[in-house]
């Protein structure tokens, strides 16, 4: 599992795993774009059931500038995950800089009613260094 996904976070029995992929066939580097795909597996490890509701990101900038995303679901889901189940998908980050980086939450509720953040580890997003 560690070979696919290299980062993980765990918040009250639900795992969060990531794995990034740069995409230089969806990058332009002569005008300032590279973009990368991520993988995102959010396993409940919990004895209950549990819904993502939202999220919210921050991506930073190889020159330390942020932007934050806000939204319901993820990938326009919001996924009921089982006990014992997962969820997987896939997403996309275009940046102005070759590198950076993203971390966040997502906002889950459990069968019981209550709300609860759960993290989202940060990754490192850096693209290849290319021959002058």
């Amino acid at each position: 599992m560690k070979a696919l996904f290299g980062q993980e976070a765990v918040t009250r029995d639900i795992t969060v795993r990531v794995s990034v992929s740069y995409l230089p066939e969806q990058s332009e580097p002569g005008r300032g774009r590279w973009f990368w795909a991520y993988h995102i597996r959010i396993e409940n490890g919990s004895h209950q059931p549990v819904q993502l509701l939202s999220r919210r990101w921050t991506i930073t900038d190889g020159r330390g500038g942020q932007h934050m995303v806000e939204g319901e679901g993820v990938v326009g889901e919001q996924p009921m995950i089982a006990p014992g189940a997962s969820y997987d998908y896939v997403s996309g980050c275009p940046l102005t800089t070759p590198t950076g980086w993203m971390e966040g939450s997502y906002l889950m509720v459990g069968a019981d009613g209550h709300t609860f953040d759960v993290a989202i580890p940060r990754f490192a997003l850096r693209a290849p260094a290319v021959a002058e």
